[in-house]
């Protein structure tokens, strides 16, 4: 919790293990890296050949496990405000693997 006690109440994006990546305002942590998070939304981007927009789907008050986390940093706003993330393709992001 330590290290992310400078991310509460900031807007903050997290990429989990099954690769979903979520923006909301980092409310609460604990030393597990359980999270929660308020007005939080998914953001789905389509691969390049795909012919449907990218999304960002509401989720609202949303709580991640801990062992869920892989990445957790804060959001540039001013930047983040500027995309338009409708337009945005990229490719999948591999899975973990716990061994």
């Amino acid at each position: 919790m330590a290290s992310l006690g400078g991310y509460l109440n900031k807007k903050v994006l997290i990429i989990t293990a099954d690769s979903r990546i979520l923006v909301g305002n980092l409310v609460a942590a604990d030393n597990s890296t359980n999270l929660a998070l308020t007005n939080t939304y998914e953001r789905v981007i389509q691969t390049p050949d795909s012919g449907e927009p990218s999304v960002e789907v509401p989720l609202g008050l949303y709580m991640v496990r801990g062992d869920n986390v892989c990445t957790v940093g804060l959001v540039d706003e001013k930047l983040d405000s500027d995309i338009n993330w409708s337009e945005v393709k990229g490719s999948a992001i591999g899975g973990i693997k716990h061994i």
